[in-house]
């Protein structure tokens, strides 16, 4: 997809991925971008920095992700990509409350099939769209300290592959976003974690992948190519790879180290 003179809505848009996103498609020359968030004032900011639309949206709430949509496509026009890129991450284990564990699971997950619940119905009857769901390495690996995150983040991807498969015949192009550790407030005070061990990206080069993967409609983003390799290694010999985060946890997560 060609991003010139789309319309595009980025959710997550007032920090960190989200914001350089945004920034990146409307210097690609996107007709509009519509900048999501819950926090209100941060997203306002992005949007007045590049010349696109803010609005405060719950992404956990299904009628508001439903009035965006509705709202966005009958007062600017037809959503052509809409990237679910708002996350959270949780530390711990299955001792965290349940509250976390369905917060995590709300935005994490849910978030994305609510999009896609009210947006590829109308998509498919006008032949067709983009969705970019942002997920994690943790998606496909896992993560050290947090069950919560490397459980929904494996969520993510698996509705991600499951929209490609069974909606690409109708013209629906689906990318997912599995980056490693990127200088977020998420990974704020994080800097020396187990997901910086291959380095910490700029959401910038992040965007900048994203809107390759875009462009030649590829399904896997993987900012750290290292990634691929470690996929790799965790097929051909699970119980090897199982061992080698073993050693990672052993080094890095802070429920080992607060024993």
């Amino acid at each position: 997809m060609d991003i010139e003179s789309r319309v595009v809505v980025v959710t997550g848009a007032a920090g960190g991925i989200g914001r350089a996103l945004a920034i990146r498609f409307a210097n690609a020359g996107a007709k509009c971008v519509v900048c999501v968030d819950v926090d209100g004032a941060g997203v306002e900011v992005t949007s007045k920095e590049m010349g696109g639309i803010g609005r405060q949206v719950d992404v956990t709430s299904e009628s508001e992700i439903r009035t965006l949509i509705e709202d966005v496509e009958s007062t600017i026009g037809p959503i052509d990509l809409f990237c679910s890129n708002a996350g959270i991450s949780v530390r711990g284990g299955p001792e965290v409350s349940d509250q976390d564990w369905l917060r995590s699971w709300e935005v994490n997950v849910m978030a994305h099939i609510y999009a896609a619940r009210h947006l590829v119905p109308r998509m498919i009857a006008r032949g067709g769209g983009y969705l970019l769901n942002t997920a994690s390495a943790a998606g496909l690996l896992s993560q050290v300290g947090s069950a919560p995150y490397a459980v929904t983040k494996h969520g993510a991807v698996a509705f991600a592959e499951w929209l490609a498969l069974t909606y690409g015949d109708d013209g629906i192009k689906v990318s997912v976003l599995c980056p490693q550790a990127v200088r977020t407030a998420m990974t704020k005070g994080k800097e020396d974690g187990v997901a910086s061990v291959n380095g910490m990206l700029e959401p910038e080069p992040v965007a900048d992948a994203c809107l390759k993967a875009i462009s030649d409609e590829t399904f896997l983003v993987l900012p750290h190519p290292e990634v691929l390799t470690y996929m790799r290694r965790k097929t051909d010999n699970y119980d090897r790879w199982i061992g080698g985060m073993r050693k990672l946890n052993r080094l890095y997560s802070p429920l080992k180290k607060s024993n």
